[in-house]
């Protein structure tokens, strides 16, 4: 695997690079599918569990993976900064596909919480969209704003038939972001004809990112949440039939 990371425009936003080694052992992998992790944290800092061990995690599914750092705090997080970081991350993404060993036709993007409210805007406001989309219990109402950083607009209005399909996990009982955010969004995706997969876990904390012993420092946490943790397979199953491979 190589790594590398770019700075791009805004100050302080990066996007990382984890790249698999290519092999004339796997001629199926000579262009890989691409992921692009975009971490919660309230828009108020990039929350580091759910940006590498969520990169690792689909690399290991033969993915291509990219973390994005994008503008966070008061002021700079004020949209569209965050939607202009994302569509660059993607162009980015796009336009190295030959460097990277990429299949443009295939670049999905995962969001968790505040990061899954951007994934959610880059996939139906986008100037540039993924070609799949993956949201982890995900802000997407405007009423949400009150605990992030910046307000922030109510992405199932803006929900249109180029919004790529949608993988969406959440936990019922999330505490923070209410399941009504994912509910919403579903029902604007079913409404523009976007095909969809949705699942809801009744019992989860806020943040469980993978819902294992790499995410939480606190045993009984992990094991709270690991009937959870098969949703990685669940999204890489669902995405082989959306992408054909």
């Amino acid at each position: 695997m190589k790594t590398e990371k770019l700075n791009l425009t805004n100050e302080g936003v990066t996007l990382t690079a984890y790249i698999l080694d290519s092999s004339p052992e796997m001629p199926n992998w000579n262009y890989r599918p691409a992921m692009l992790v975009i971490p919660g944290g309230g828009y108020n800092f990039c929350s580091d569990r759910e940006a590498e061990p969520v990169a690792m995690a689909f690399a290991a599914k033969g993915y291509n993976t990219f973390v994005l750092r994008y503008s966070i705090g008061k002021g700079r997080a004020a949209f569209p900064n965050p939607l202009n970081d994302a569509e660059e991350a993607l162009e980015t993404i796009r336009g190295n596909s030959e460097k990277w060993r990429i299949d443009t036709n295939k670049v999905a993007a995962i969001g968790f919480s505040a990061g899954g409210h951007l994934c959610a805007a880059l996939s139906s406001m986008g100037r540039v969209r993924p070609d799949a989309s993956v949201l982890c219990y995900p802000c997407i109402l405007s009423s949400i704003g009150d605990v992030l950083a910046e307000p922030v607009p109510s992405v199932d209005e803006y929900v249109d038939d180029k919004t790529p399909p949608t993988f969406i996990v959440s936990s019922r009982e999330d505490g923070c972001v209410p399941i009504e955010n994912s509910l919403r969004y579903a029902d604007a995706l079913e409404k523009a004809g976007v095909d969809f997969e949705m699942h809801i876990f009744s019992k989860g904390y806020h943040g469980f990112s993978l819902a294992n012993e790499v995410v939480f420092s606190k045993e009984e946490d992990a094991q709270y949440n690991a009937h959870i943790n098969g949703w990685v397979d669940l999204c890489v199953t669902w995405l082989k039939k959306t992408f054909n491979y």
